[in-house]
This record gives C-alpha cells, structure tokens and sequence, in this order.
C-alpha cells in the first residue's frame, strides 16, 4: 500500500509573520471592541453617575 504525504511545509519566517499579523489584527480588534463596549456603557450613565467616578460626559470621547 503506497501512502502520500498531503500537506506541505511552509517556511517558518512565512508562516509566522502571517500568523503574528493576524494576532495583531484580532488584539486590534479585541481592543476597539472593549473601548466601544465601555463607551457604550459610560454613555448610558447620568452626568452625576459620571462624576461619582471622577469622569464627565466629554471624557468619555477621550477614551
């Protein structure tokens, strides 16, 4: 019975720099998506909510 190998090797420096790119993109990613949960959130609060934890409305654009 013969038997073939099907998969190839891709060079290291190749795989890895795709991979790292694609890491980056996903933490990127990650990243934007809390900012824009906690934005959500803060816009959510009264200006006196706000200020109990030291923040006022226009901080929350400066996120």
């Amino acid at each position: 019975m013969a038997t073939f190998q099907t998969t190839t090797a891709q060079p290291t420096h190749v795989g890895s720099s795709v991979a790292g790119r694609i890491t980056e993109m996903m933490q990127s990613f990650a990243m934007w998506n809390d900012t824009r949960k906690t934005r959500n959130a803060l816009s959510k609060l009264t200006t006196r909510e706000l200020e109990d934890i030291g923040l006022t409305p226009s901080d929350i654009h400066n996120l």
